[in-house]
């Protein structure tokens, strides 16, 4: 068969044109703190809705105990998890680290994601190193799609940055889901909602 008509048969057997989807998220605006919350527990992931610091720091403490190491970037929980010594430290000194607190800039509601630059973390290992990695959010800093997180961040001068989205998992062997298999086995987000 010739190559014209090889083309000709194929362009005679085309599907019927069909207008592209319509990907806008629909949503309402009161609504996509909801859906984070319902999509971030699909993919393994917890979360606390918090009125203060205090309240982080009173679940922290009682999540994990004393003698387990702690590190954070955040000066609110220097009285809870250490905010010095490791942040210069050789990335290897942080494998026996039990939980990271770290903050996000923002989170993406239909994914259940959260944007993190190395602005936050000082170290790129820090959310893939901890068994536990702790993530404060603010309630306000919400985004619908990644479409909006790409327009978000699309103009940002940053050096490392990462979506992460829930504990690490995979479901490929046997299709059954195992979370914590080359990353944090826990994630829990705390949405933050200071009050004034």
């Amino acid at each position: 068969m010739s190559r014209d008509k090889i083309l000709q048969n194929i362009s005679s057997n085309q599907p019927p044109a069909k207008p592209l989807p319509d990907l806008e998220f629909q949503h309402e605006e009161s609504g996509i703190k909801e859906i984070y919350v319902e999509v971030l527990k699909k993919i393994g992931g917890k979360l606390f809705e918090v009125k203060s610091w205090d309240e982080i720091r009173s679940i922290i403490t009682e999540s994990f105990p004393a003698g387990a190491r702690k590190i954070t970037t955040i000066n609110e929980l220097s009285d809870i998890a250490d905010t010095v010594q490791w942040k210069t430290q050789d990335p290897h000194a942080l494998h026996d680290v039990e939980a990271a607190v770290i903050r996000a800039h923002f989170g993406v509601a239909e994914n259940g994601a959260l944007w993190i630059t190395d602005e936050l973390i000082f170290q790129q290992v820090v959310p893939f190193i901890t068994q536990h990695l702790l993530v404060v959010l603010p309630a306000s800093e919400i985004v619908p799609t990644m479409h909006q997180a790409y327009q978000r961040i699309g103009n940002v001068d940053y050096n490392f940055g990462v979506f992460i989205a829930g504990p690490s998992k995979t479901a490929d062997i046997e299709q059954s889901l195992v979370l914590g298999a080359h990353g944090p086995r826990t994630m829990t987000v705390f949405l933050l909602n200071e009050q004034p």
